[in-house]
């Protein structure tokens, strides 16, 4: 539990100094970041943590669990129209971080009707 809070605290920090920033395709700056720089950054300075860079990367990484099984810290996965895919990161009681392409760094619900119909896997790093 002590844990959990800690990683969701470092998490929050990093969401409150991001919260806005517009998407980017590519992109790793407060001008612009897209969603798997978001994730790699997260990571790298809250966890000192190196993931990979790109969102088809991460799919092959960490250890794949169930919705049900979600902690505080893991990565979430959806497959969006087109052939996109898109990543965010688990804050606890059915809420996520992540850089949307029309709103940039928000926190989202894994029960909008939107985020459930696109919803394809979780994995844990």
């Amino acid at each position: 539990k002590d844990k959990q809070k800690q990683i969701r605290k470092k998490l929050l920090a990093q969401y409150s100094e991001w919260q806005g920033v517009p998407y980017q395709l590519g992109g790793l700056r407060k001008k612009g970041i897209d969603c798997s720089g978001f994730v790699y950054l997260t990571f790298r300075q809250q966890f000192n943590r190196k993931l990979a860079r790109s969102t088809q990367q991460m799919i092959h990484a960490g250890v794949k669990i169930s919705k049900s099984k979600l902690q505080i810290g893991d990565l979430i996965f959806f497959k969006t129209p087109g052939s996109k895919r898109h990543v965010g990161i688990y804050l606890g009681a059915d809420e996520f971080m992540h850089a949307s392409t029309s709103l940039g760094v928000i926190t989202s619900k894994l029960t909008n009707p939107y985020w459930t119909r696109h919803y394809w896997f979780s994995a844990r790093q």
